[in-house]
Parts: C-alpha cells; sequence; structure tokens
C-alpha cells in the first residue's frame, strides 16, 4: 500500500518507519528541511530503542523516503496521515494551526480517491473541520478517519508493531477496509482493530491518557498518606493491584506525570469540558495534585539539607522516564529551577538527556558523563528518572565519594531497611524516611 506521512515528530516517524517494515511504500513529508536532510541520511532526531535501524533499513529498501514536498508524498498515495503537533494554547486547548494547514496542503496535492486519517491527538470534533479543509480543494472522493495513537515513549516501536488495540473512527465502508488491511499485520496475534464512530474514537484517546494520569494522580496521594500514618506505599500498591479489577499498571507513585501526553491532554478535555458546557472536577483535581507532587523532590532536599545556598546537590536522571531523550513537562525542571533560585549547584546525569538540559539552563546546569561523577562532594543525591543504571548503584562507593550520604528517592528504587544498614539517610516516596 502507497501511504503518505506528514509530521516527522515522535508519532510520525515512528508509524512511518514501522509501515515501511511491513512492506508499504511510505512517503514522510514536514516543512522542516534540516530535519528532512537528517532523516535522509539516516539521523535520527529522537531518541527511541529500536528506532534507527528501522529507518535505516527503510531507506535502504526504497520503501521510506523523507522530503519537503507534499505533492511528491502524497502523489498516489492510498492513505495519508496526519501527525503533525497539537501544542497547548494558553488555556489549555489544543492548537489545531498545524493539522488544519497540513488538511488544506493534503487537498491541494491529492491527485485521486484517499483515507484521509488524523492521528495527532485532537479534541472532538476535529475530523469534520479537517474535511471540510480537504474538501474545498480536493478534486477526488475522500474519506475522513479518526486513528488515535497509543504509543509509550521508550516502548513505542514495540507498540506499534504488537498494539494492544487499534483504534479506528470512520464512517464509510471504503476506509473501514482499507485501515483493515493495513493494520491486518499488526494485529495477526488477535487484538482487535476496533472500529466505532469519528468523535468516539477521538474521545478515546484523550480518556485513555486522562485515566492513566488519573491513576498516577491517585497513587501519589496515597503514598502521602501512607507517609503520614507509617504506612508502606509498596506494600499497598501490591495489595490494590493484585485486585483483577484494578490491576498493577500506572500505580508506582513517582514525582508527577510529565511528557508530551498526559499534561496536555488532561488539560485539552479540560478545557473541551468547559466548551461544552460541562466542568471535569475529577480531572481538574488530578492536574493540581500532579502540579503539587512535582515540588515534592524540591521540598525533601530542603528538609534534609536546609537552606540551599551553597550546597551542592546532585541530580540522577532529567528526562521525564527512562528510555527517551523527553524534557518536556519532567518533574526534573522544577527541581533544579528552585535548587539553583536557592543557590546551590547542581550537577546531573542522564544517559540521553543531559545536553538537552544543559542548553535549557544555560549554562546554570552541569550535566557529566557518569553518575559517581554526579554525586561527588554533593550533599544529596536526587532520583528523578528511573533508568536502569540507577537501579543497583554501588552504594559503598556513593558513601565514599558524596560529601553527606543522604538519598532523595522519586522513584522508590531501594528498599529503605538496606540504606539505613549502610548509613544513608533516605527519603522515598511513601515508604518513611530512613
Amino acid at each position: 500500500m502507497r501511504v503518505a506521512v506528514v509530521g516527522t515528530g515522535y508519532v510520525g516517524l515512528v508509524m512511518g518507519a514501522c509501515l515501511a517494515e511491513t512492506g508499504n511504500t511510505v512517503g514522510c513529508v514536514d516543512i522542516d528541511a534540516a530535519k528532512v536532510a537528517r532523516l535522509q541520511a539516516g539521523g535520527i532526531p529522537i531518541y527511541e530503542p529500536g528506532l534507527e535501524p528501522l529507518v535505516r533499513a527503510g531507506l535502504s529498501s526504497g520503501r521510506l523516503r523523507f522530503t519537503t514536498d507534499m505533492a511528491e508524498a502524497v502523489r498516489g498515495a492510498d492513505v495519508v496521515f496526519i501527525a503533525v503537533g497539537t501544542p497547548p494554547d494558553e488555556d489549555g486547548s489544543a492548537d489545531l494551526q498545524h493539522v488544519l494547514a497540513a488538511a488544506t496542503a493534503i487537498g491541494q496535492a491529492l491527485d485521486g480517491e484517499c483515507v484521509i486519517v488524523t492521528k495527532s491527538t485532537v479534541p472532538v470534533g476535529t475530523a469534520e473541520r479537517v474535511r471540510e479543509a480537504v474538501a474545498r480543494h480536493a478534486r477526488h472522493p475522500i474519506h475522513v478517519c479518526s486513528n488515535p495513537e497509543f504509543l509509550k515513549e521508550g516502548a513505542a516501536v514495540d507498540d506499534f508493531m504488537k498494539p494492544d488495540r487499534v483504534i479506528v473512527g470512520a464512517d464509510s465502508d471504503h476506509a473501514r477496509t482499507v485501515l483493515g488491511e493495513l493494520y491486518a499485520p499488526f494485529v495477526r496475534t488477535g487484538n482487535p482493530v476496533m472500529f466505532m464512530d469519528i468523535k468516539a474514537a477521538e474521545v478515546t484517546k484523550y480518556a485513555a491518557n486522562a485515566m492513566l494520569a488519573t491513576r498516577i494522580s491517585f497513587m501519589n496521594q496515597v503514598a502521602e498518606f501512607c507517609d503520614l500514618v507509617g504506612a508502606d506505599v509498596d506494600a499497598v500498591r501490591r495489595g490494590i493491584g493484585s485486585d483483577r479489577r484494578i490491576g498493577p499498571a500506572f500505580l508506582f507513585p513517582g514525582p508527577g506525570y510529565g511528557g508530551s501526553c498526559f499534561p496536555k491532554d488532561v488539560r485539552a478535555l479540560v478545557q473541551s469540558g468547559a466548551a461544552s458546557g460541562m466542568r471535569f472536577d475529577l480531572l481538574e483535581a488530578v492536574e493540581a495534585v500532579n502540579l503539587r507532587q512535582k515540588g515534592w523532590l524540591l521540598r525533601r532536599v530542603q528538609e534534609a539539607v536546609g537552606p540551599l545556598a551553597g550546597h551542592r546537590i546532585a541530580v540522577w536522571g532529567l528526562a521525564f522516564k527512562a528510555e527517551t531523550d523527553d524534557l518536556r513537562e519532567s518533574p526534573s525542571l522544577p527541581l533544579i529551577r528552585g535548587l539553583l533560585d536557592g543557590g546551590a549547584t547542581v550537577v546531573a546525569h542522564d544517559p540521553q538527556a543531559g545536553r538537552a538540559a544543559e542548553a535549557l539552563f544555560a549554562g546554570a546546569l552541569q550535566c557529566v558523563d557518569d553518575p559517581y561523577r554526579a554525586a561527588e562532594a554533593a550533599e544529596a543525591l536526587v532520583v528523578v528518572t528511573e533508568w536502569r543504571m540507577y537501579r543497583t548503584p554501588d552504594f559503598a562507593r556513593l558513601r565514599e565519594v558524596m560529601a553527606r550520604p543522604v538519598i532523595v528517592d522519586g522513584r522508590n528504587l531501594y528498599e529503605p531497611a538496606r540504606l539505613r544498614r549502610l548509613g544513608f539517610t533516605y527519603r522515598p516516596l511513601g515508604r518513611g524516611a530512613a
């Protein structure tokens, strides 16, 4: 099948590479000429495990190409995916200018009947606006669908290749047939392609992310309560996660959710509710809890070392989660800002996001290439991101290089009893202070 993908960001690039891997001819188009040139040479602008080999294989086979020319990408396509950004507006609602601009350009470039698919995360009703924008220029039949993505950063290739489900909102038999054939190689093990009405598909994406964000904020409040009453949140997590009605996923407390999806999508759903005449009280509370949770790390450091001025603080992990270099809304950012504003010196380590973080803080943050170098002479070590290399550190070496053996653990990676025996002041989430 001939496929065009408009946008080579996180979603578009993963989708284009995976569709080319399964035998389709895929043209990816982007207005960023420098990014396109890099991709044409086999370079990857993001860190995502398993993606670079797929892109290189697609380029080598000729099934994957990158261009800045919309007409070249769309010409002869059976399916065109819109996978451009929908950044939040000032009020939190999704900004659709890039989606609608892409739709207009697609309509001008089409040379035959085509299925147009919104892959970007968009509010209810966007597909109709896309249909109108394409139809103003298209001279051939079009079929507009919604096909939201559910990719986890750090596992996006596996998620696309082996999806839990594929959601398709469509209102024509032609669109259902084409997308059913396109996704058939990815659902051979029995996980479904779920066809529904277009608006339901648009709501499903927001509702899924809002549900996961709600679980995170709920567990963070449970962890706070456990600290107050002296319970172990890890035992609580295992206890409720064993209930089949609840399940174990997204029940680990942490320093607050971040990334490109959860914060933006929760706000957008709140705004969509307001625009429809209702108030999403629950999601407003979810967001409020998350904002407060992002201050937890800084508060614990201040409790451990007192006034920050003149202190050296080490930070392990900068990306919002492991296996990505994405800093968007990461809990590390308010922590570092607070530490620097208080007069502390901050030295950090992250295997992928260090260079971007240094640029973001304009030289005020020092990033090093070894976690133990970051901990040298530190009066507290803050664990923000759950990279594997942080899970079983050499605690004897840490004791030796740190000025004070204080660990603030935002991911509950270590056992409090063990840290106590080793002589550390240990501050985890909801597990008591050792």
